[in-house]
């Protein structure tokens, strides 16, 4: 099969297009052909080894000290499914679906594999296979920061930086579902999108400043890892919480104390997504209350320009890579 692979951390050009063994599903496993998939901000600091602060010598030890482990990237997908193992009761060849590989990677291929037990759901259908590959990695790290971390709860009144990427326009959205009242913090082009997501309120923050006082918030979210505590907890509310999506190692040990000596709460910490997140997403988008925005859709054969579009840290939503086996 074809595969987007780096055998070295670096810019976008490190990552090249090869021919790799197609992947034997296992005896609980399902072998999809993927159709659809997104080169995200984790896909971006696997390669390129810009991490928050504090975690480079933690990611060298778990993706590899000299190269890359896991020379695939890719945390989500969509497709069909080609191949299913003689255990698995859940799907049947040409099932449609979507997955979130999350840091098992891989999803940069024609084929992958992923057990029928994991973070796997039969496709929306009202949504396109380009949709569906931009659930999982936004939408999880939304939802888990908004509702299992800042226990949101409904008429809060609720901040979001950064709230035109992946996971900010998720979060727009899913605030809103979750009954909170949002102000988006984002950039002049992208305005009109924050607000088409449902968004109370949106700064341009090329022309206003979020960190000036004024409106207080029960939560501030920012995905973007540009608030530092200092900035953003004179901005909440006496029981505020401050989710800190891409906090470096001292911010979240500035947090933990300010948490521990105060009302005020600062939380981070990963995302890791479940099939339970996949299906709580999934009931979310058949009600019409979240649908992943699409910016670049780029084919399998030129990723490295989806990898330098992310690169840049002003992506509009989800960047598409769409995949076609034998293309």
């Amino acid at each position: 099969m074809q595969a987007a692979v780096y055998r070295a951390f670096g810019g976008p050009e490190v990552v090249r297009i090869e021919t790799v063994a197609d992947p034997v599903p296992k005896p609980n496993e399902i072998l999809i052909r993927v159709r659809a998939t997104t080169v995200s901000a984790a896909d971006w600091r696997l390669r390129s080894l810009q991490v928050p602060a504090g975690f480079g010598w933690i990611v060298r030890l778990v993706v590899g000290p000299f190269s890359p482990r896991r020379p695939i990237l890719g945390t989500e997908l969509s497709g069909t499914v080609a191949a299913i193992g003689p255990q698995v009761r859940r799907f049947a060849v040409g099932d449609e679906v979507f997955a979130y590989l999350g840091a098992r990677l891989g999803a940069h291929a024609e084929l992958c594999t992923i057990s029928e037990d994991g973070a796997v759901l039969h496709k929306p259908p009202q949504l396109s296979f380009e949709e569906s590959a931009a659930i999982s990695f936004g939408g999880v790290t939304a939802l888990r920061f908004l509702r299992d971390r800042g226990k949101l709860q409904p008429g809060e009144k609720v901040l979001i930086i950064g709230a035109s990427g992946a996971v900010g326009s998720a979060a727009v959205q899913l605030a809103k579902h979750l009954g909170a009242v949002v102000t988006g913090v984002t950039s002049t082009p992208n305005v009109e999108l924050v607000r088409s997501l449902g968004a109370d309120r949106v700064i341009d923050y090329r022309r206003e400043d979020w960190r000036q006082p004024g409106e207080s918030y029960d939560l501030i979210c920012d995905t973007v890892g540009v608030a530092s505590i200092a900035d953003a907890t004179p901005l909440l509310t006496e029981q505020g919480r401050l989710l800190l999506v891409a906090a470096g190692l001292p911010e979240m040990l500035r947090g933990v104390w300010v948490s521990l000596t105060g009302k005020k709460k600062v939380l981070s910490g990963d995302a890791t997504g479940t099939a339970q997140d996949l299906e709580d997403l999934k009931r979310i988008i058949e009600a019409g209350a979240y649908k992943p925005v699409i910016g670049q859709v780029l084919p399998l054969s030129r990723i490295a320009e989806a990898h330098a579009l992310v690169d840049t840290g002003h992506k509009r939503g989800n960047v598409i890579v769409t995949v076609q086996r034998g293309a």
